[in-house]
């Protein structure tokens, strides 16, 4: 088997830390990078590896590019802290040949609220989260960030398991964080108009309820759907605030 190093990036996670890490012990080191958190974060992590490391928030592109470079192995696997290695992927990625590959791309089993959601969009979510450092890049975006491998890519079959939105309080604070994040990196590709405030997030919900068969999924897909429009509601929102209100002195 070839020498892993997790990385995991975190802040205000003491729900979700201690099974994420707990998902990683079979590594041969795990990395915690950890954005100042003011709540057990750290001293949770701690009980899992020494290697944790108390760094400002700079965004999460800079975060796990920060936490690749403290990992001492070649060959890294990157989660976040509402994510866990199920069983399956493990013994996977144990039994792995890594000579057929720089790097893999792996499922995702995303949740939302007590049900995995199949449509959407959301499966199988395939993400490049295992590779070899040395042929990795990081795609430096305020959101939808993600690590680029220059060389051969593969697919495994084991899941990750991320626990996206468990409740609808955190699938409204995620919605608002992302739809500010998203209005910075669109906000100079076009000017937003009225037409683009109402008919863009219609349409951002018939097409993940209707094109990506969200009603397969029931209520949930029927919501996950609605907070997909909202999101991209705020962000044309906020586009259009900052493309035309100026702050008063």
């Amino acid at each position: 088997m070839q020498n892993i190093s997790a990385v995991v990036i975190a802040g205000n996670e003491e729900k979700n830390i201690g099974g994420c890490l707990e998902s990683l012990r079979w590594a041969d080191e795990i990395v915690v990078v950890n954005s100042e958190s003011t709540d057990r974060t750290v001293e949770i992590a701690k009980k899992f590896t020494g290697k944790v490391f108390i760094r400002k928030w700079e965004g999460y592109a800079s975060q796990k590019s920060f936490a690749v470079e403290q990992a001492k192995n070649d060959w890294v696997l990157s989660l976040d802290a509402d994510e866990r290695v199920s069983p399956e992927l493990r013994d996977e990625i144990k039994g792995l040949d890594f000579t057929g590959a720089d790097g893999f791309y792996i499922p995702r089993r995303n949740y939302f609220l007590d049900k995995v959601i199949r449509s959407c969009g959301w499966s199988p979510d395939y993400q490049m989260r295992l590779f070899d450092k040395s042929k990795t890049r990081m795609k430096n975006r305020p959101v939808h960030e993600g690590f680029l491998v220059d060389g051969r890519t593969g697919h495994l079959k084991g899941e990750i398991i991320h626990y996206t939105h468990m409740t609808i309080s955190d699938a409204m604070r995620k919605s608002n964080e992302f739809s500010a994040l998203s209005a910075i990196e669109k906000s100079t590709r076009r000017r937003v108009k009225g037409r683009h405030i109402f008919f863009l997030p219609v349409y951002a919900f018939f097409h993940h309820y209707i094109m990506r068969r969200g009603f397969t999924d029931g209520v949930h897909g029927l919501m996950v759907s609605l907070i997909h429009a909202v999101t991209n509601l705020q962000t044309q929102l906020r586009i259009w605030e900052m493309q035309n209100v100026r702050e008063k002195k």
